[in-house]
C-alpha cells in the first residue's frame, strides 16, 4: 500500500503522466480538426502535434528541476535523457515514418499491376516528429510541469 501511496503523490511521475495524457488528447484533437476523422489510434499512437515524447520528458525535466533543483545529477540526468529523446524524434524517427510513406505508396503501385507481392500490412507513417512538433510538445511539458508541481 505504501508503494502506490508514494506513486500517486510522486509529483515528478504525475508531471510526465500529465504531459504524455495532455499530449495525447490535444493530438487527437488537431488530428480530428485537420483530418476531419476520429481515429483512436491517435491517443496512444506516435508521430502527431504536439509530440508526446517531447511532452512527457520536459515535464520530468522541469519538474525534476523544481523538487532538487539544477544543480543536480538529477537534473543533469533527465535533461540529458530529453536531449536524446527530443533528437531522435526529429531525427532517426522521422526518416522513418518518410521511408515507410515510401514504401506504402510503392505498395499501392505494385497492388495496382495485379503483381504477385503478398499483402502486406502497411506501415505506420506517424513515428516521428517535425523541429515544431517536438518544440510545441516540449513547451506544453514545461507548462503541464509548473502546473503539478505547484498544485
Amino acid at each position: 500500500m505504501s508503494f502506490i501511496n508514494g506513486v500517486l503523490h510522486n509529483h515528478i511521475l504525475l508531471a510526465s503522466f500529465w504531459a504524455w495524457l495532455v499530449a495525447q488528447v490535444l493530438k487527437t484533437i488537431i488530428y480530428v480538426i485537420v483530418n476531419k476523422d476520429f481515429n483512436p489510434e491517435r491517443l496512444v499512437g506516435d508521430g502527431g502535434m504536439p509530440s508526446s515524447h517531447s511532452a512527457t520528458v520536459m515535464a520530468l525535466v522541469t519538474s525534476t528541476a523544481f523538487y532538487h533543483g539544477a544543480d543536480t545529477f538529477e537534473f543533469a540526468v533527465t535533461a540529458i535523457l530529453a536531449l536524446i529523446v527530443m533528437h531522435d524524434a526529429m531525427g532517426v524517427r522521422r526518416e522513418t515514418g518518410k521511408q515507410a510513406k515510401v514504401i506504402n505508396n510503392m505498395m499501392d503501385w505494385f497492388a495496382e499491376f495485379n503483381s504477385d507481392l503478398p499483402p502486406e500490412e502497411k506501415l505506420k507513417e506517424f513515428v516521428g516528429h517535425s523541429p515544431t512538433q517536438v518544440f510545441f510538445g516540449a513547451l506544453l511539458g514545461v507548462v503541464v510541469a509548473f502546473v503539478v508541481c505547484n498544485l
